[in-house]
């Protein structure tokens, strides 16, 4: 059943197909109140409810953030001031690095809910690599059965995988290309029928079809 969050996807759409052809601060400025009415406030209402979900789920709670329309440009070429994409994220009470966080998000390109870690470095990577190692046949087997279940994709976020199998691993692991991620995220699209369930229910949907993949992150990693 629909739950009014549908309103606000089609608000966001619309507002960042606009915002696309017009990104700068001058023409964001007067619609600045609107964007917070229409879509920033029923987006983190959205994110408060979707983390009690994620709590009852995991059996752990999680901190949503949605996160602001300001870019941060410093270390970027591109210096266009303004996302065009809304995105949430929620983040485990367990500070370790390792331990995954969910994400949601929208914008004309895509409809997506995931989780994950990212940007792994130091001890963390060390660690992510012997847990590919050693579980690999039981994380791909579980990565199989998202894409099975809910087209489930590796995401592309976070930085380039390398080039070759890194040391002290053999260049023909069975597991090489995901020894050479420095980040692991999953993500699937939203239900073709979210309109019809609801922007919450189909949400919780497809983090319930993540939710393997989740418990082998969280056992083992």
């Amino acid at each position: 059943m629909a739950d009014g969050f549908e309103q606000m996807v089609d608000e966001a759409l619309t507002f960042f197909a606009k915002l696309d052809k017009n990104n700068s601060k001058d023409w964001f400025e007067p619609h600045k109140a609107h964007y917070k009415d229409a879509i920033a406030a029923p987006a983190g209402f959205l994110a408060n409810l979707v983390a009690e979900d994620i709590a009852r789920l995991t059996g752990k709670p999680h901190s949503p953030k949605v996160f602001r329309i300001y870019r941060d440009v410093r270390f970027s070429k591109d210096k266009t001031p303004l996302n065009t994409h809304l995105h949430v994220m929620w983040s485990p009470a367990d500070k370790d690095a390792l331990a995954p966080s969910w994400f949601w998000g929208l914008s004309p390109d895509y409809f997506i809910v995931g989780m994950g870690v990212m940007g792994l470095q130091g001890d963390s990577l060390t660690r992510y690599r012997a847990f590919v190692d050693t579980w690999g046949d039981r994380l791909q087997g579980v990565l199989d059965g998202a894409e099975q279940s809910i087209n489930a994709q590796i995401s592309d976020w976070g930085p380039s995988p390398l080039k070759r199998v890194p040391k002290p691993y053999s260049p023909g692991h069975p597991h090489g290309a995901l020894l050479k991620r420095k980040a692991l995220a999953v993500s699937a699209p939203m239900p073709a029928d979210w309109r019809i369930q609801g922007v919450l229910k189909a949400s919780v949907t497809t983090i319930k079809g993540l939710l393997p993949v989740w418990e082998m992150f969280d056992k083992h990693l």
